[in-house]
């Protein structure tokens, strides 16, 4: 019988590192499946990235204002199950708040808040009924212009999903991909139950076939006037999060587990709980600081 070796790579995709854990029975073929594991990841990161200016995303943003706009498949999928679960959860989950996202990240950099009308007018350009899809056409329309989408809080589990999925047609089953706070695992490594993933706020956990998201308020932040923002943005009220919260979601793919912790952590308990209801496999945990932090 074969013996499986552990090889493990990272690298830098979608601004996150990018690590690769993978089992095979030949250095040769892990180098070959992770090679193109992560180009397909950067495939995705030319369609998707917010930062990109020659993204399919940001020329959508430009192309799409009151006119049907066809696009990839890859794209028009995390579009529409972004917009399915921005209805669920009543807007708490939305991929058009990419100007409120730049007005936070300015925040950041300079410490100190948008005035009142500077954030008005981002929320004018937010709302996730100013995008329309159509599915027969596989095509996009925004409802107006300067809206800027952000797939900041589903594209990772995604490409984790795509990258596992090119490991596996390379003949390699067990293995892991992780993308900041998404991970996404196949089968169990040799001799393991399953693949031990270690929670930030202590105690571990296993994961097998299925999808760890990790999303919350405790580390990207800004202290202003002596309220703490968090990088995550309630779209709802166009600011950023001031309550430490922390959600764990486990699906049965990463798109699932990665769009659910986002919306759980704007959510907060016990609203995020509700999500349980609405996909199966899924288990959602919230963290809270209580009344002394």
């Amino acid at each position: 019988m074969v013996r499986l070796q552990r090889h493990e790579f990272s690298q830098v995709r979608m601004g996150v590192d990018t690590l690769m854990v993978v089992y095979a029975a030949r250095e040769e073929q892990a180098v070959r499946a992770c090679r193109a594991a992560y180009a397909r990841i950067s495939a995705l990161e030319e369609m998707m990235s917010d930062y990109r200016a020659d993204s399919e995303l940001n020329q959508l943003c430009q192309r799409a204002v009151g006119r049907w706009v066809k696009v990839s498949p890859e794209l028009f999928y995390v579009l529409w199950r972004a917009q399915k679960l921005a209805r669920q959860t009543g807007g708490a989950f939305d991929v058009t708040v990419g100007a409120l996202v730049r007005l936070w990240r300015e925040a950041r950099r300079t410490g100190k808040l948008p005035d009142d009308a500077t954030l008005r007018e981002a929320q004018a350009r937010s709302g996730y009924r100013l995008l329309t899809l159509c599915q027969r056409r596989r095509a996009v329309q925004l409802k107006t212009e300067g809206v800027q989408l952000d797939l900041g809080g589903i594209a990772k589990g995604y490409a984790c999903d795509w990258a596992l999925r090119v490991l596996r047609q390379h003949g390699i089953a067990c293995a892991l991909v992780q993308m900041g706070g998404d991970i996404v695992a196949g089968d169990a490594p040799p001799d393991a139950p399953g693949w031990r993933i270690a929670l930030a706020e202590g105690g571990a956990t296993t994961l097998q076939r299925a999808a760890l998201s990790t999303s919350g308020s405790t580390e990207q932040y800004v202290e202003i006037g002596g309220v703490r923002y968090a990088h995550l943005i309630d779209p709802r009220t166009g600011l950023g999060l001031t309550k430490l919260t922390l959600a764990h979601v486990r699906a049965p793919n990463g798109v699932t587990a990665d769009s659910l912790a986002t919306a759980a952590a704007v959510l907060g308990a016990p609203a995020a709980k509700q999500l349980q209801q609405l996909y199966r496999g899924v288990v959602v945990t919230v963290v809270e600081a209580d009344s002394d932090g």
